[in-house]
C-alpha cells in the first residue's frame, strides 16, 4: 500500500485557496452589490438615464442596502408611506372636515328650533349630590386634556388648509411644533384619565330595564317630556361605552404607538397607527359635541351638576327617576348623596 505525500507547497497552495473560497463566500453580498453597481455603471452608458432596475430594488422594501441594526434600517424608500400620505390628505381629512361642520350645525340648528329642555316644576331648593369630588375631578381631568388634545389635534391636521392661508405658513410652523409638543406629552395623561373615567363609572353603566323605555320614547327629546332613568339613561351608556371606552382607548393606544416609536414598530404599523388616531379622534370629537351640547345648553341644570357636584331635587326626580327613588330609599351606598337643604 503506497502513501501519498502532497509537497509542501502545494499544501500551502491548497490552504490559501479554500481560505480564499472562505473569503468569497462571506462576502458574496458586498461582491453582489459591486456586480450590481457594475451593472448599472454599464447600463448608464449602453442605455442613458435608465435607473429604473435600481430604483425598482430600492423600492422593493429589502433590507438589503445598509447594515443598521432596527426594523426596516436597511430599507430606503417605503412604498407604502404614499398610499398613508393620500389617506391622510385625502379621505381622512376631506370627509373628516365635513364632519366635524356638519355636526355642530346640526346641533346648532336642533338647539334654535327646540332650545333648551326646561323643568316642569319648580326646584325645591333642596339638593341631592350627583358627582362625587373624585368624580368630577376625573371627569374635568379627562375633559380638560381631550380639549387640548382635540385642539392640537385639529391644527395638526388642517393647519396648512385653514391657518397658514390666513396667518401665514411661518406662524403654523410655530404653531405645529408647539401643538406637536403639547399633544404628545398631554396624550398619556388622557389615557390615564380614561382608564380612570371607567374604573369610576362602570357600575352604573350597565343595562337596566329602563333603557328600553328610554330608547322605544328616543330619550325623551322630540317629545320634550322625561324618561325615567337610573343614574345615566341610556343615551349616556351609549357615550360612556362607545364614546369613552371603545373610542377614549382606540385613541389613546394609537397615540402612544406614535408616540414610543421604538418599541419595534415599523413604519407600516406607525402609519396604520396614524390612520386609525385620526378616524376615531375625529369620531370621538363630533360625538363629545353632542355630549357637550346636552351638558351644557341642551338641558337646564346639567352643567351645575358636574360644576358643583349637585342637582336640585326636582331635576334629579324629572331627568333620573329611578336614581331619585334610590336615593331617597338610601340605596345609592354613598350617604352624602341623600337629599340635603338648599346649597350653594
Amino acid at each position: 500500500m503506497k502513501t501519498f505525500f502532497m509537497p509542501r507547497g502545494a499544501t500551502l497552495r491548497l490552504a490559501l485557496m479554500c481560505w480564499m473560497m472562505a473569503l468569497f463566500a462571506a462576502f458574496s453580498p458586498a461582491q453582489a452589490a459591486t456586480e450590481g453597481a457594475a451593472e448599472q455603471v454599464a447600463r448608464q452608458q449602453s442605455q442613458p438615464l435608465n435607473n429604473a432596475p435600481l430604483w425598482r430594488d430600492v423600492r422593493s422594501g429589502q433590507a438589503h442596502f445598509t447594515t443598521a441594526r432596527g426594523p426596516e434600517a436597511g430599507v430606503l424608500i417605503q412604498a407604502e408611506g404614499n398610499t398613508w400620505r393620500q389617506w391622510r390628505n385625502g379621505p381622512i381629512t376631506q370627509y373628516g372636515g365635513w364632519v366635524l361642520i356638519v355636526v355642530p350645525a346640526l346641533i346648532l340648528l336642533f338647539w334654535l328650533v327646540k332650545g333648551t329642555m326646561k323643568l316642569h316644576a319648580q326646584p325645591t331648593g333642596r339638593k341631592m349630590r350627583r358627582f362625587a369630588p373624585y368624580e368630577r375631578f376625573i371627569h374635568w381631568g379627562t375633559a380638560i386634556t381631550f380639549l387640548a388634545l382635540a385642539v392640537t389635534g385639529l391644527a395638526i391636521l388642517f393647519g396648512k388648509h385653514v391657518l397658514a392661508p390666513i396667518f401665514g405658513v411661518e406662524f403654523l410652523a410655530w404653531l405645529l411644533t408647539v401643538g406637536k409638543l403639547v399633544h404628545n406629552y398631554v396624550g398619556p395623561l388622557f389615557g390615564v384619565f380614561v382608564i380612570l373615567m371607567i374604573i369610576s363609572f362602570v357600575r352604573d353603566n350597565v343595562w337596566e330595564a329602563c333603557d328600553a323605555i328610554w330608547i322605544k320614547r328616543g330619550g325623551g327629546l322630540m317629545g320634550g317630556d322625561h324618561v325615567p332613568s337610573g343614574r345615566f339613561n341610556f343615551g349616556e351608556k351609549t357615550w360612556f361605552w362607545f364614546g369613552v371606552t371603545f373610542l377614549g382607548l382606540t385613541v389613546a393606544i394609537s397615540g402612544l404607538v406614535m408616540d414610543f416609536p421604538n418599541f419595534g414598530w415599523t413604519r407600516a404599523d406607525m402609519q396604520l397607527a396614524n390612520i386609525v388616531h385620526g378616524v376615531g379622534a375625529i369620531i370621538l370629537l363630533a360625538l363629545s359635541l353632542g355630549h357637550i351640547y346636552m351638558g351644557t345648553l341642551g338641558v337646564e341644570g346639567a352643567y351645575q351638576s358636574m360644576k358643583t357636584g349637585y342637582v336640585d331635587e326636582t331635576w334629579a326626580k324629572e331627568h333620573h327617576e329611578h336614581w331619585y327613588h334610590d336615593i331617597k330609599a338610601g340605596k345609592s351606598g354613598h350617604p352624602q348623596d341623600s337629599v340635603t337643604g338648599a346649597r350653594t
